[in-house]
């Protein structure tokens, strides 16, 4: 049970092309966002469609498959586990970001 504590799983379309950064360490960072949807009846009996976006970062092996493989529209299955930090822009104003880690990446559908 304690591997559910933390443990996130979505399959969407990235909503871009995938960042990547190399770090001067050697590790390489992909940075990207998918979106998911959901279609819903509202009370009126309309059909009503949701979309959520989410921020993922893959590190190493995992981002080097992103880099190569993932371009903005492709459909991905990803299990991670959620994360929040913080940072200060350029203005120096404070500001917060969740972010799915990614350490399993599946895609999905055709070329």
């Amino acid at each position: 049970m304690n591997a559910l504590k933390n443990k996130v799983q979505l399959i969407g379309n990235l909503g871009n092309n995938p960042e990547i950064v190399a770090l001067s360490s050697g590790k390489k960072l992909a940075k990207f966002t998918i979106a998911t949807n959901e279609v819903y009846r509202n009370a009126k009996g309309e059909k009503v469609q949701e979309t959520q976006w989410h921020n993922l970062v893959a590190w190493n092996k995992t981002a080097e498959i992103v880099e190569k493989y993932l371009s903005k529209g492709n459909e991905v299955a990803v299990e991670g586990k959620l994360t929040s930090r913080s940072y200060e822009d350029k203005e120096g104003v404070k500001k917060y970001i969740t972010e799915i880690v990614v350490n399993e990446l599946l895609m999905l559908g055709g070329k």
